[in-house]
């Protein structure tokens, strides 16, 4: 899962959009540090991906990748699953537009930066600002996405080729989100993420 996504799972389970958002940033026991709803919603962003990275259909995805981007595929999976969600965000989310939760989402975030990692900060200046949710249901943005991460983490170059992947898959890794993303959704309803 990638921002998107985590942010909306935290919602349906009502757990921190601030602890979801930022737990790739945060290293340790997050209790050490950060509130409880905080590090409790980092924890929660922890457990889903582990979750996610072991469900059958994310590892039937990871097969669709060629062996030059094998390695990236967890990475690039992560990327095309907000895809899917912003695609068909009205089929998951009934009562809020993307923009509407994404604006929602902002204002929630933002009045707590203060005493986050810098990266985080300048992560999100930039993310609400471009409206990045919105901009993922475009397949040609996951593209630029890609190449972005790439330039940033010359160890993770094959992801620019990876896109290649997620186009020539799309139908399937689409029909693979629908299968596992109904019960991520089930599981954060009912607070078992």
């Amino acid at each position: 899962m990638n921002f998107l996504a985590h942010l909306h799972l935290a919602q349906l389970a009502d757990s921190s959009l601030l602890g979801n958002l930022m737990a790739d940033f945060v290293r340790g026991n997050p209790h050490q540090h950060w509130p409880t709803p905080v590090a409790d919603g980092i924890l929660m962003h922890r457990r889903l991906d582990v979750m996610t990275d072991s469900l059958p259909e994310v590892r039937e995805a990871r097969q669709l990748f060629r062996p030059e981007t094998y390695r990236v595929a967890p990475i690039t999976l992560d990327v095309i699953w907000d895809h899917f969600l912003a695609r068909h965000w009205t089929t998951f989310h009934t009562t809020q537009s993307l923009a509407q939760f994404s604006a929602i989402a902002e204002k929630e975030i933002m009045p707590q930066l203060a005493s986050t990692p810098d990266e985080f900060k300048s992560l999100n200046a930039v993310m609400w600002r471009e409206r990045w949710f919105e901009h993922y249901a475009q397949p040609a943005r996951l593209e630029r996405v890609l190449h972005g991460m790439a330039s940033r983490r010359p160890r993770l170059a094959a992801l620019r080729d990876s896109y290649q992947d997620f186009v020539d898959h799309y139908p399937a890794l689409e029909k693979l989100f629908f299968q596992f993303y109904p019960r991520l959704m089930a599981l954060a309803h009912q607070r078992q993420l």
